[in-house]
């Protein structure tokens, strides 16, 4: 019975993390502007391989995988906000046309931006 349940909760999230993983990737593919493909793939990032290696952990019992699994998540954790930071910033300095396409809410802090860079 512990078997059973063990399978049905890393079924449960295996399959909703590669739900996450398959709707980051349609968003990654599907929206035009760079901003909200970002969004997309952190969500992709951050939620979608965390069920899935919750899922691993689970099915795999814990042992010496499972840690190694478990330091992969605060490692994911740290890296993808300071990349995706990275790539708005860049956005918003090389992109012209920025207030043509998004509303801004800073205008000054845009320019500022840009006058740095």
């Amino acid at each position: 019975m512990l078997d059973f349940i063990r399978f049905a909760l890393s079924l449960v999230c295996t399959a909703v993390g590669l739900f996450v993983i398959i709707s980051g990737v349609l968003g990654v593919f599907r929206f035009r502007y760079s901003l909200n493909r970002i969004h997309a793939a952190a969500l992709l990032d951050s939620l979608g391989i965390l069920l899935m290696l919750l899922g691993l952990i689970i099915a795999e019992g814990f042992d010496i995988t499972s840690v190694k699994f478990l330091l992969i998540i605060p490692m994911l954790w740290l890296t993808s906000p300071v990349a995706s930071h990275l790539i708005g910033k860049l956005e918003v300095t090389i992109n012209e046309d920025l207030p043509k396409v998004v509303a801004i809410g800073d205008p000054e802090a845009v320019a500022h931006e840009k006058e740095d860079n």
